[in-house]
């Protein structure tokens, strides 16, 4: 176990498309000797208001690293808790993989190669001592076992402490959700749906939400008609099979192209969620699916992305966090400002219409900021908390904070 101390600085910008500032504070800055580096995905807070998350490269063995950083006195403090090692026994390079925690503190995640068969892998942390121990869940086979590959989201537990992920690959070629069950302290896997090409939609790059009534929510990143434009699909069990529907399908153009997100729900059973690209700019957009009779849903696009100086653009992996008022946040890899970097954007509910500000455009790399934020924001007592996947100190990435 490593530790690193840390030096916090805060970078205040005051928007020219604001009525008033918001401010940011980077919290880490990842470097090339001996630490993680290239955070790919989102974070996770215990309810100490430590932070957990991983880095795509770097560690001990170059293929990433699960992290904490660690809350005391108000400074953080870098902990690597685990370095993935590759080959055919651990795993190597998670990516967009947010960790989980479990009832007992227990992390959990992917990793996008490694393990037995090289596909990737399912692992678990246990914290024991004060040492984190991992322990392989699962190695994914590929599809000539019609097992999945290629996980690139984390994984959610249900109410009864299953766990559910998707890989982008295998099953029949464009990807599988799967369940990993438990009970007396082992795991069993199963593959419940396997993605074949065209109108079913396929390639899932976000996770599964589960949500109300025994259903389980997920994007597929194209399919769905000749527009090939991405669909939501939602997974149920039926009399011990698992039943997939399509709930929506993305036509392209002004309703949004290639949603890359896993999905947010709120109290009403409505889904929130992001696509990369479409729009009325064809800059991404952030929309709604509204919940009506018979499990019907509603498409509404709630913003599109404008691109330019003022604006973000681009959502790449990045879902939305929602607050107890209904406003809606998240990233944009792309522009925000003249060094198109990215931006960190808050959609505002106000009388049932959405205002979006702006509150961090990322700046330019001498300005040792992060920039280009791959994954999505967290929301924690009133922060949003982020990584972005390049810049910092030493151009590694970085872990941001920043107060609407």
């Amino acid at each position: 176990m490593r530790h690193k101390a840390l030096v916090i600085f805060a970078m205040t910008l005051v928007l020219a498309t604001a009525a008033w500032a918001s401010s940011e504070t980077l919290l880490y800055s990842f470097n090339t000797s001996g630490d993680g580096y290239y955070p790919y995905s989102a974070l996770v807070a215990d309810a100490k208001g430590n932070l957990y998350g991983t880095t795509q490269s770097g560690g001990t063995s170059g293929y990433g690293t699960v992290f904490e950083l660690q809350l005391s006195g108000g400074a953080y403090t870098e902990i690597v808790l685990y370095n993935f090692t590759g080959g055919t026994t651990d795993g190597a390079y998670p990516e967009y993989s947010a960790l989980v925690f479990d009832k007992a503190g227990n992390l959990y995640g992917t990793t996008y190669q490694g393990g037995t068969y090289t596909y990737g892998t399912v692992f678990k942390l246990t914290l024991s001592g004060g040492k984190w121990t991992e322990t392989l869940l699962h190695n994914f086979a590929g599809q000539a076992g019609k097992d999945g590959q290629g996980p690139q989201a984390g994984l959610s537990f249900d109410a009864a402490g299953n766990l559910y992920g998707t890989t982008e690959y295998g099953g029949h070629g464009y990807g599988t959700v799967f369940q990993l069950k438990q009970a007396k302290g082992k795991w069993t896997y199963k593959a419940i749906h396997g993605f074949p090409a065209g109108n079913g939609g396929y390639y899932p790059v976000g996770g599964i939400t589960p949500g109300p009534n025994g259903y389980y929510y997920g994007t597929t990143y194209y399919g769905g008609t000749t527009y090939n434009a991405g669909t939501v699909y939602r997974l149920f069990l039926s009399r011990g099979v698992w039943v997939a529907q399509r709930v929506f399908l993305f036509t392209g153009g002004a309703g949004g192209t290639y949603p890359n997100s896993s999905l947010t729900i709120d109290a009403a059973g409505n889904l929130y969620g992001a696509t990369y690209q479409g729009g009325a700019n064809n800059l991404g957009t952030i929309y709604k699916l509204k919940a009506g009779k018979n499990n019907k849903y509603t498409q509404s696009v709630i913003y599109s992305f404008l691109g330019g100086n003022n604006d973000g653009g681009n959502p790449w992996n990045a879902g939305v966090a929602l607050d107890a008022k209904g406003n809606l946040y998240g990233t944009t890899r792309y522009y925000g400002s003249q060094y198109n970097e990215g931006t960190v954007w808050e959609l505002k509910l106000t009388t049932g219409k959405y205002k979006e500000r702006v509150l961090h455009p990322f700046a330019d790399t001498n300005s040792n900021d992060g920039y280009d934020p791959l994954a999505g924001v967290i929301l924690f007592k009133g922060k949003l908390y982020g990584t972005t996947y390049v810049g910092g100190t030493h151009g590694a990435g970085t872990v941001f904070e920043v107060t609407p």
